[in-house]
């Protein structure tokens, strides 16, 4: 069965070094494609066999272009995934800014931040519709490329619900492209142990200074009761993805090592979770 994959997304948050990454890892892809087109290709997709049974389908287009084409994709196509790439507004300027060119909504009555916003704003309902969202404020394009052979490079034409379970900080912002958030900041940090400060939730005595604790393991017994409530609802509601994330004051210490544990208490449930941790280096 034919994979097609979409790329849509702000202009700016990276749809060509995405659709690069894909074509090196085997994928047959269409880049800067009209949205109009799309369900056409896509029903040509659906029907090669052999080398192309992996699509990715690049796009840009105004929302009503996009959630239209897309719905009419999406009735054609059975193993369909949409990602959707976006950055902050401060980091879409800085790349325009840097790479000299033109946002497609710059014109005489719209700067180039009043653009970007006026292009949020009319993708809001695409966003929200899409499989994946990728917030690549933070990546450069050796790093988004990552991501996606990452999380992308094993896809299979399963219809089973991929997992991610990541670690994050708080002093270094939410992340935006997960389903689900966890404050750890209630456990005890081990920030406060010299000895345990340089080291990280991936090592075994910071492992146990945070989960051999009552409050600890009664915040993941409830936890496991309700992603094993949840998990299967979502999948039967024909979630693609989801994401689960759980975060602490730095990124290092205690998320890393709550999402290294419900990363396994998930395996031990039948459930084969991808286990990210963003700013355990920071």
């Amino acid at each position: 069965m034919t994979h097609v994959l979409v790329i849509t997304g702000l202009s700016g948050g990276g749809r060509s070094t995405a659709a690069d990454a894909f074509e090196d890892q085997g994928w047959f892809v269409v880049d800067n494609l009209p949205p109009a087109l799309l369900p056409k290709i896509g029903d040509l997709a659906s029907l090669v066999q052999g080398p192309y049974e992996r699509v990715v389908l690049a796009m840009a287009g105004y929302e009503s272009e996009v959630v239209v084409q897309l719905q009419a994709l999406r009735d054609r196509v059975d193993n369909l995934t949409v990602v959707f790439l976006e950055a902050s507004d401060p980091v879409l300027v800085r790349r325009y800014e840097s790479t000299k060119r033109r946002h497609p909504l710059v014109s005489g009555e719209l700067s180039l931040i009043e653009a970007i916003q006026t292009e949020r704003k009319q993708l809001a309902t695409a966003r929200a519709d899409a499989d994946v969202v990728i917030d690549t404020s933070d990546m450069n394009p050796h790093q988004l490329t990552e991501r996606i052979v990452d999380q992308f490079l094993d896809i299979s034409d399963s219809k089973d619900m991929r997992i991610t379970v990541s670690s994050f900080g708080f002093k270094h912002g939410l992340p935006l492209d997960v389903d689900m958030v966890f404050d750890c900041r209630f456990l005890p940090n081990p920030h406060w142990e010299p000895e345990l400060r340089p080291k990280t939730g991936q090592d075994s005595d910071v492992a146990e200074y945070v989960l051999e604790r009552e409050v600890t393991e009664d915040f993941l017994a409830k936890l496991d009761d309700m992603l094993a409530l949840l998990i299967p609802a979502y999948e039967n509601e024909g979630k693609s993805y989801l994401g689960v994330a759980f975060g602490c004051t730095g990124g290092r210490h205690r998320s890393v090592a709550v999402a290294e544990r419900i990363a396994r208490m998930l395996n031990d449930r039948g459930w084969q979770p991808r286990v990210t941790h963003r700013d355990v280096t920071k």
